[in-house]
């Protein structure tokens, strides 16, 4: 009995898992952002695409360019967060000073915001990541921007994570305009 259970579970799971990969390979997402890195970063380039999904969202990212570690066991990690802010414009630092503060609209406590993400893990200077949130659908976020950390987010230091310096960053467009 126990085991029937289990695997009527596990196929409820793969049917959510395969519908939510066939929203991504057989839709255009509905919104997108181009990252790019500062001045100290000038390798980051990639995407960040959103896809409405169960009244939330499938957020895939696709980024080359990250800075690596050389020491072993130390595997660089990134905060990656929606930010307030409209412009990735940068200044004489290479920071993203627009940007402002995580995407915040219900005025929770970091890690709650809407913005806070899942972190990029970088292998060899490449980070891919796919997961859902049902904390904003894509709309709610064409304007904002997205913007990668230079470390962790400790998901627990306010009002960020103690995550450091923005290293790269995307403005959110919609991918249904002309």
């Amino acid at each position: 009995m126990q085991l029937r259970f289990r695997l009527q579970q596990m196929t409820f799971m793969r049917r959510e898992l395969l519908e939510a990969m066939q929203k991504v390979i057989t839709t255009a997402p509905e919104a997108y952002a181009f990252v790019y890195g500062g001045k100290k970063y000038p390798h980051i380039k990639g995407f960040v695409y959103f896809f409405p999904l169960w009244g939330g969202t499938v957020v895939l990212a696709d980024v080359p360019g990250l800075p690596t570690s050389e020491a072993a066991c130390r595997e660089k990690i990134f905060a990656f967060h929606i930010h307030e802010g409209s412009s990735c414009e940068e200044n004489a630092e290479g920071d993203f000073p627009l940007t402002g503060s995580h995407l915040n609209p219900k005025d929770c406590p970091h890690p709650e915001h809407a913005g806070d993400l899942p972190p990029l893990f970088e292998n060899d200077g490449y980070a891919l990541s796919m997961f859902y949130t049902n904390r904003f659908v894509p709309e709610e976020i064409i304007g904002r921007t997205v913007v990668i950390h230079e470390n962790p987010d400790d998901f627990k230091t306010q009002p960020s994570g103690d995550s450091g310096s923005k290293i790269a960053c995307g403005e959110i467009k919609s991918n249904l305009e002309d």
